[in-house]
């Protein structure tokens, strides 16, 4: 259910701002006092920035199989960062210790980026896409240039390929992109 904003004073400007918690969705409000002229203002709670979305209802599978997915590449890329750890932990050469733990540490950093994308596409919050588009377009160019290996390279690159493809056709969807809050802006008036 959607409530209507009331207008707050803003001590600073005066200037007419939705009550705590509104966000505009895709259109202005007419003037002072007046309902919203387009629908899409959700009341949210003011630290919360979900998507708008009824309560209980369902997650759609778009999201769902992003997240899934997302969370794979996540927890790959934090296995690959704690096995170059134990290795260096447990390997003989010392020459080059420094460089193999910045190595590591690397990569259990970069291990954080689809992991948080994973938990916000699944709570279905808004920042989460960008994220989540940032690390497959960076995943693309990864799985294309282990694919040029060959042998087992080929096929880790392909799966690194093909799982990129598949999160951002899932993220690209109307579906995905509505119930994540993401949508076309009305133009404004002049």
């Amino acid at each position: 259910m959607c409530s209507v904003p009331t207008p707050a004073r803003s001590r600073r400007t005066g200037s007419e701002r939705p009550a705590g918690g509104l966000r505009p969705g895709r259109g202005r409000s007419e003037g002072r006092g007046s309902p919203p002229r387009y629908p899409g203002w959700v009341t949210t709670d003011a630290s919360s920035a979900e998507a708008p979305r009824t309560p209980g209802s369902p997650r759609p599978a778009r999201i769902t199989a992003a997240a899934v997915l997302v969370a794979v590449q996540g927890a790959v890329v934090a296995g690959l960062g704690a096995g170059m750890l134990v290795m260096l932990l447990t390997g003989s050469r010392a020459d080059d210790t420094t460089q193999a733990l910045a190595g590591a540490a690397t990569v259990l950093a970069l291990a954080v980026l689809p992991l948080a994308a994973a938990r916000g596409l699944w709570l279905r919050r808004r920042w989460s896409r960008g994220p989540a588009v940032i690390v497959q377009l960076m995943a693309l160019p990864v799985g294309w240039q282990m694919a040029q290996n060959g042998g087992v390279w080929l096929a880790a690159g392909a799966v690194i390929a093909l799982t990129a493809l598949a999160v951002l056709v899932c993220l690209v969807n109307p579906t995905a992109t509505e119930a994540l809050g993401i949508g076309p802006r009305e133009p404004r008036d002049a």
